[in-house]
């Protein structure tokens, strides 16, 4: 499962002219689900999400996680986040879970989210989305569950 959380002021996704998610500060994290993840994937994800370091404390530093602050997170489910790009010109997606798995573990994570205590907003799963963000700081971090390091 990869995940690219970028700090934002605030953020929202749209789908035929409609905002079905937005939120003020926190996390947008565009979630990509491969073959082979799992819901262990996700509550390690989902888990790390809550507590990450990313948000500052008094002295300025980025010392906060999401869930301390109370920040809230806007989930947008991101396919292409699982592209070889390695060979030819053609991105591979071959890596990407099946779509039903992606959208059953896309919305495990979020649930895992509000179980954790925060407040999530989606976007809509295979749909065309309009994403709009204000990256604070900017601050953007790449989570992989498969990374070794």
């Amino acid at each position: 499962m990869r995940a690219l959380l970028q700090r934002v002021s605030r953020a929202s996704v749209t789908v035929e002219g409609e905002v079905v998610g937005q939120i003020g500060a926190g996390w947008l994290v565009l979630l990509g689900v491969a073959k082979g993840d799992v819901e262990a994937d996700a509550e390690r994800l989902a888990d790390k999400t809550a507590h990450l370091r990313g948000f500052a404390d008094e002295a300025g530093k980025m010392n906060r996680g999401a869930l301390e602050i109370g920040a809230s997170v806007l989930v947008v489910s991101q396919f292409t986040l699982l592209a070889d790009c390695r060979a030819g010109r053609r991105p591979s997606f071959t890596d990407a879970a099946d779509p039903a798995e992606a959208d059953r573990l896309y919305q495990y994570y979020a649930d895992r989210l509000r179980g954790l205590g925060l407040r999530v907003e989606t976007g809509v799963f295979r749909a065309h989305m309009d994403v709009a963000l204000v990256n604070d700081g900017p601050v953007t971090f790449w989570l992989d569950t498969h990374a070794s390091a």
